[in-house]
């Protein structure tokens, strides 16, 4: 009994522990919060820099919401994955710059909760619930591979605003430049933003924030629906943006990197994106899910230029040394490295067909490289302290620039086709416009020209520092009222030649018809004159019998009178009476007779004028006729405009369609600039 007491309090010391220890077991572990556990080592560690009142590279870290925010570089905290959050690479000294500044790094008991905090994910406090991992913003869809134009339209922005996202003091250098491959679209990096330029009329169409820094990658997608932008801040943070052309939305981002992106590229089919950049390693991410798929580490130098071949198989790649490279794109396996380059690899592209690369160079060359063998099949010395940009055109030409600020257009074999005006500044980006055949070229300065392909021709300019919009249409309305003097005064001195050339052929035409006239006539009037000839004795014999018709009634009128004489002296009533009748009768006959003979005599002069005039109207025509022939032969050789005046026939006309072209432009960013104000002014109101 004393036994069983002894015991049973035992029993139930050990079940209460046995009990005590299966609860702690299945006592789910402790939430790591920012509330109880993480925001009091913010406040102890970092509250003297990252605090509303000092938040130093805009990240404030003493409320959950700014903390996941994160600063001007971006977020600093990945949900669920602490290596790519840049804040716990910060704390741990893991990167640049260390945090806390000028302090040893922090106890291992802070950085484990920090850690446990991310990997737990990232909850603000014991009622949060852990949610799934962030994903890329957006799921781009695939598209077909294809190097020919899309079906429809060209993508081109619709009613975006064009009031700039921030306004600098000076323009900022020419750090991307890039063109639709099929619209008349060009994008150009600015402060912060990324600015699209129609280049029917020079005006922007659109404004993109890029407030993630630097802009230094812009490619359009190979079927020109998007538009890639990549850049950041030096010694920071690196991000790849990729805008719908049309709506200007953000559709992806990727790459939280802790430095600048220099190169970037999405695949031909989106579904992969390449960057790289000081941390001289090439990545490749999947835009399924925005996760990454390779990484390669070839590259001994900052990555410069990165590009997938048109067939999306290839992609290459080129750093700050001399290193260029050509990796398989679906696997991330190293296919080529080319040697040759002794400088910065500064720019490269592919022609259309992916067999061959083109790249720039700081050793002042360009150099064609063929994928067959990844040999190097062309190098000439392109700009004299180096080349800085190279593009190539669908028909196979390229077109460069580089430090000694001439942009260039080139055949396949290294031949200069064509110079173009010298830039301000060293030249920096050089892109080509397929649907409007324009070379556009950027400099140190910002100053982007562009150029007519086929002649060189200076067509305008592209702002990367634009103003207002208000201001941006006053100084198009002065533009548009200085092209219109110049348009008018080519067109009406194109129109005064044009007019030289039109009357000389008037009157060729008239020389000719005029020679041709009086050939045609020589027969007629021949014909008319035999005619005339051959009534002639007719008419003659008509006037020869009217006279001897006169004369023999005269004669018989004065028988009956001297009949009536002698029977008045007869003194004979009735043969008196029967000469007087015989009298009056010859008299009616006589002057019958006269006027018969008169007309006679008249329709014979009549003849003989006629045919007077006829003879001397055939001679003058027959006498005539060479001069009229000779004169025609004249006119007709002067009709042709002469070696001099087809030249300046030429030299007005193309004046006369620059100048109308640039009118036209200047009136469509008038209109262009007066809707985007009232749509501004209509928004504000709303």
């Amino acid at each position: 009994m004393i036994a069983f007491r002894l015991i049973r309090p035992l029993c139930l010391l050990l079940l209460g522990l046995a009990c005590s220890t299966a609860w702690a077991e299945e006592k789910p572990a402790e939430k790591i919060t920012f509330v109880d556990h993480v925001v009091p080592i913010f406040r102890a560690k970092c509250g003297t820099c990252h605090s509303a009142g000092e938040a130093k590279g805009g990240l404030v870290l003493e409320s959950y919401g700014a903390t996941m925010q994160g600063g001007a570089s971006g977020a600093v905290v990945e949900v669920g994955d602490v290596d790519a959050s840049r804040l716990y690479d910060l704390v741990s000294h893991k990167e640049q710059p260390a945090m806390p500044p000028k302090e040893p790094k922090m106890s291992d008991e802070f950085l484990t909760t920090i850690r446990k905090w991310i990997e737990g994910g990232a909850l603000e406090n014991k009622d949060s619930v852990v949610k799934a991992k962030k994903k890329a913003s957006f799921a781009l869809s695939t598209t077909a591979v294809s190097t020919d134009k899309p079906e429809g339209p060209p993508a081109m922005p619709e009613n975006l605003a064009t009031e700039p996202l921030l306004v600098s003091k000076r323009g900022n250098a020419v750090t991307a430049l890039a063109a639709s491959p099929w619209a008349p679209l060009a994008a150009v990096a600015g402060h912060q933003q990324v600015l699209l330029y129609d280049l029917t009329n020079f005006t922007m169409a659109g404004a993109l924030p890029f407030p993630e820094g630097t802009v230094h990658v812009l490619r359009f997608s190979r079927n020109g629906s998007l538009l890639l932008a990549a850049g950041g801040r030096g010694g920071q943070s690196g991000r790849v943006v990729v805008f719908d052309v049309k709506t200007g939305n953000r559709v992806f981002e990727i790459g939280s990197e802790t430095e600048v992106v220099l190169g970037a590229d999405i695949s031909p089919d989106h579904s992969q994106i390449a960057l790289g950049g000081p941390r001289k390693m090439v990545r490749i991410y999947s835009t399924a899910d925005g996760e990454l798929q390779y990484e390669m580490k070839k590259h001994t130098d900052w990555i410069t230029a990165v590009e997938f071949s048109p067939d999306g198989v290839l992609l290459a790649t080129g750093d700050r040394s001399n290193g260029l490279v050509v990796w398989e794109a679906n696997t991330g396996r190293e296919f080529y490295t080319l040697n040759g380059h002794g400088a910065a690899v500064t720019g490269m592209n592919w022609r259309v067909d992916s067999n061959v690369l083109a790249t720039s160079s700081e050793d002042t060359t360009v150099r064609l490289w063929e994928m067959t063998n990844g040999t190097q099949v062309k190098s000439w010395g392109a700009h004299g302290a180096g080349a800085a940009s190279v593009t190539f055109l669908r028909d196979g030409r390229l077109v460069s620039t580089g430090r000694d600020r001439v942009t260039k257009i080139w055949d396949q074999n290294g031949a200069q086709q064509l110079a173009l005006t010298a830039l301000p500044d060293l030249g920096l980006k050089t892109t080509f416009s397929e649907p409007l055949g324009l070379v556009l070229a950027g400099d140190w300065t910002g100053t982007v020209k562009v150029f007519a392909a086929a002649n060189g021709a200076e067509l305008g300019n592209l702002v990367t520092n634009p103003g207002p919009v208000a201001a941006r249409l006053e100084a198009a309305k002065v533009a548009l009222a200085a092209a219109e003097a110049p348009a008018k005064a080519t067109a009406d001195q194109l129109a005064a030649l044009q007019k030289q050339v039109t009357d000389k052929q008037e009157a060729a035409k008239a020389a000719v018809k005029a020679h041709a006239d009086a050939e045609a006539s020589i027969p007629v009037l021949a014909a008319e004159l035999k005619k005339i000839e051959g009534e002639l004795p007719a008419q003659a014999e008509l006037v020869k019998a009217a006279e001897t018709a006169v004369a023999t009634i005269t004669a018989q009128l004065t028988k009956a009178k001297a009949d009536l004489e002698t029977a008045e002296k007869a003194n004979d009533a009735v043969a008196i009476e029967a000469a007087r009748k015989v009298v009056e009768t010859q008299e009616k006959d006589l002057a019958t007779a006269k006027k018969a003979a008169e007309a006679a005599v008249g329709t014979k002069a009549a003849a003989d004028k006629l045919l007077a005039d006829l003879q001397a109207k055939h001679k003058a025509t027959v006498d005539g006729l060479p001069g009229m022939k000779a004169a025609a032969d004249k006119a007709v050789a002067e009709m042709n405009p002469t070696p001099e005046m087809l030249k300046a026939i030429e030299g007005a006309t193309t004046a006369a369609r620059q100048a109308a072209e640039v009118l036209a432009r200047h009136q469509s960013a008038v209109a262009r600039l007066t809707a985007d104000l009232t749509r501004g002014a209509t928004a504000a109101g709303k």
